[in-house]
């Protein structure tokens, strides 16, 4: 174990058992997830997104559900 972790974990065990248990269950979560790694097809279109929220070029309300609407059968 590094010793960051090691100092996270110590620091998790003075919470109380609640959230103890919910940084096991995001741990546990974690570790079985594999690495996803993007195309640069992708990761182009994650910048332009990003560039477009920073922008606050976004969607309307309207146009939100226009979308839901048209793709429910």
């Amino acid at each position: 174990m590094t010793k960051l972790l090691d100092q996270a974990v110590e620091t998790a065990r003075r919470l109380a058992p609640e959230q103890q248990d919910e940084i096991a269950h995001m741990m546990m979560l974690y570790a079985d997830l594999p690495v996803i790694q993007l195309t640069p097809e992708e990761e182009a279109d994650l910048a332009a997104a990003d560039e477009e929220i920073a922008r606050g070029d976004l969607a309307t309300d309207e146009q939100v559900q226009a979308l839901w609407t048209k793709r429910r059968p």
